[in-house]
């Protein structure tokens, strides 16, 4: 398979934190009509597309449009923009880094993100202290009266990175969870023959509480839920190996437990023996801390089966998150292969 990887970079690239998806939104809108029979957008703001099949039985997909990132808190005498986190960054990795300012006035301003303190070079003898997301700061090298023209308090702020292809790998910021949408359009590209009813539907506000999956699944009353995220892959310098959850390059991860849901141990076996069956690389996922749209969709109204499709993903919730292509492969193919026999599936408990 040859990864679409202008793509993989438009929909990476496009600004949208949560509560601010309208720009990914209208890429993915155009994706989908294409793929779909029906496209309509909720209240919430999320994208429900459907695909017609013989059965009745509706399996219902999701993966999340928003990214983290900031918004405007405050606007000092100098110009200085304070920050609100809008999900869960890390300060560590926030130091000197680029940001994007998405002003109400239109524009879009670039800026650095720097920490409120002494420079190193006046330190002395002290220990520099660790970054806190309150001590942060963003210079847009403009005066006072310039950022108020362009800025106000509740604008959006997403960091400056591009994705790159970096060896077997693409790199990038927000592909948590970009690459599952991805994932979700490629794996409809590549559908043959299918007979359950399909719903795919991109989510609002996954990073501040699976919030737009949980409205979605209620309009859409699913019988199977199956959400595509990425997982964390820790197979790097510093951790143990029962702690890696995932490596890259060993396949899609099939899910059996986070802390938001417990996947459905029969959907579990069915994914197994369909990558067994066609040969796609695959592994085990058990994720200590953390969750996913799943969490949601698993108890809406009166449940469903349900279970994630993870892509795994080294540098999670930074501006270099990195994926094997072979994995997005993975994901991709046995995602598609799902759906083509969900219909044979037997879930109940």
């Amino acid at each position: 398979m040859a990864l679409n990887i202008e793509l993989l970079k438009k929909i990476a690239e496009t600004p949208g934190i949560s509560g601010r998806e309208d720009q990914v939104r209208a890429l993915i809108l155009e994706e989908l009509r294409t793929l779909t029979d029906e496209v309509s957008v909720d209240r919430m703001g999320n994208i429900i597309a459907l695909k017609r099949g013989k059965s009745e039985r509706r399996v219902m997909l999701a993966a999340h449009m928003d990214e983290i990132g900031f918004i405007v808190k405050h606007i000092d005498n100098q110009g200085f923009i304070r920050i609100q986190p809008v999900g869960g960054f890390d300060a560590r990795v926030l130091f000197a880094q680029r940001v994007l300012v998405h002003g109400f006035a239109g524009q879009t301003l670039r800026g650095v993100l720097m920490p409120a303190s002494k420079p190193i070079h006046l330190l002395g003898n002290e220990k520099p202290a660790a970054a806190k997301i309150d001590d942060l700061f963003i210079d847009l090298g403009l005066s006072n009266e310039q950022v108020r023209a362009k800025v106000e308090v509740g604008d959006m702020i997403t960091m400056d990175r591009t994705l790159e292809v970096v060896g077997d790998m693409v790199v990038s910021k927000s592909l948590d969870d970009r690459a599952s949408l991805f994932v979700m359009l490629e794996a409809l590209r590549a559908l043959r023959n299918h007979e359950v009813t399909i719903y795919a539907v991109a989510t609002v506000q996954e990073e501040v509480g699976l919030r737009g999956a949980t409205t979605a699944a209620y309009q859409v009353q699913p019988d199977v839920s199956v959400a595509l995220d990425i997982t964390l892959a820790g197979d790097i310098p510093g951790g143990a190996d029962q702690d890696a959850v995932t490596r890259l390059g060993e396949g899609t991860a099939i899910k059996v437990f986070d802390s938001s849901h417990i996947s459905n141990h029969k959907l579990v076996r069915h994914f197994r023996d369909l990558a067994k069956r066609h040969n796609i690389p695959h592994q085990l996922e058990v994720l200590p801390r953390g969750g996913t749209d799943a969490g949601a969709m698993q108890r809406t109204r009166e449940g469903s089966p349900t279970i994630t499709l993870s892509t795994p993903t080294r540098y999670v919730h930074t501006v270099n998150e990195m994926i094997h292509q072979a994995d997005l492969e993975a994901s991709i193919t046995l995602l598609a292969r799902y759906l083509e026999d969900a219909h044979n599936g037997d879930y109940s408990l």
